[in-house]
């Protein structure tokens, strides 16, 4: 068991700390951008999080619930409907329960935004740490080194894949006002999830792994939520000619990429 937490707290570890690599872009910018880059930054968050939530969510989670002998659309259709259900609830309340962090343009219809950003791409994270404590503790338990190196290759390709989720979360922050340096720890904050949770998978490996299709999709479903609800059509602004659409492509594209290269 220890060098089951050892070998996952490493892997979640990177993870996290790519997750905090990819919000550190925000100080790049010596200034706010401006509103046709903001317009991009959305619409690089939304590419972002449609890729991720069809390549490393929905289809790993028709393939896990296919292997365990399942209906592979069931879980993914139903976990998805519950994430889209989980965030229209949050969506209700999040103008009484937005934390302070959000306050720094009150009034601002932006703040509900972005706190669903950061809460969808939070959730996102779950999964992936689940997965990777779940990969490390197999490879502890067998001791067999081939599923060491493929829970080294899961975690690297999802460290990978976290650095652009990173700056999705952390750049429009920056551009809604907020500080670099608390735009950087929201950003990194979303992926020490991941640690968390690989951690707790550890220790419930046996009986976290049946519901792992339904959390994927949860995530999946939520993720999809904040794109089609808020990021897409503050991205594409009539004034912002096709930037926020280009935001979407190359987001999407890169995060395709990574999915497929890394899987």
């Amino acid at each position: 068991m220890t060098q089951a937490f050892l070998w996952a707290a490493g892997g979640t570890g990177f993870t996290a700390l790519m997750t905090a690599l990819g919000a550190s872009m925000v100080f790049l910018f010596r200034r706010q951008p401006s509103p046709s880059l903001h317009r991009v930054m959305l619409g690089f968050a939304a590419g972002v999080m449609i890729a991720a939530s069809m390549w490393s969510l929905l289809i790993p989670a028709i393939e896990e619930a296919e292997a365990m002998g399942l209906t592979g659309w069931l879980p993914a259709a139903g976990g998805s409907v519950l994430g889209i259900a989980f965030l229209l609830a949050m969506d209700s309340l999040l103008p009484h329960f937005t934390p302070e962090s959000f306050h720094w343009k009150e009034g601002q219809t932006s703040r509900k935004r972005t706190a669903l950003l950061v809460l969808a791409v939070t959730l996102h994270n779950i999964p992936e740490g689940m997965a990777v404590g779940i990969s490390f503790a197999l490879a502890a338990h067998s001791g067999d080194p081939a599923l060491l190196t493929a829970a080294a290759a899961l975690a690297m390709g999802i460290g990978i894949q976290n650095f652009p989720e990173g700056a999705a979360i952390a750049l429009p922050l920056r551009q809604e006002g907020m500080g670099r340096g608390k735009a950087f720890a929201m950003g990194a904050l979303s992926g020490l999830v991941e640690p968390l949770f690989g951690l707790l998978t550890v220790l419930a490996v046996g009986s976290i792994q049946p519901l792992m299709p339904w959390l994927l999709s949860f995530a999946a479903g939520a993720m999809l939520y904040v794109v089609v609800e808020e990021l897409i059509p503050e991205a594409n602004l009539s004034e912002g000619g096709h930037t926020g659409t280009l935001g979407v492509m190359a987001g999407f594209l890169i995060m395709m990429i990574l999915d497929v290269a890394l899987g």
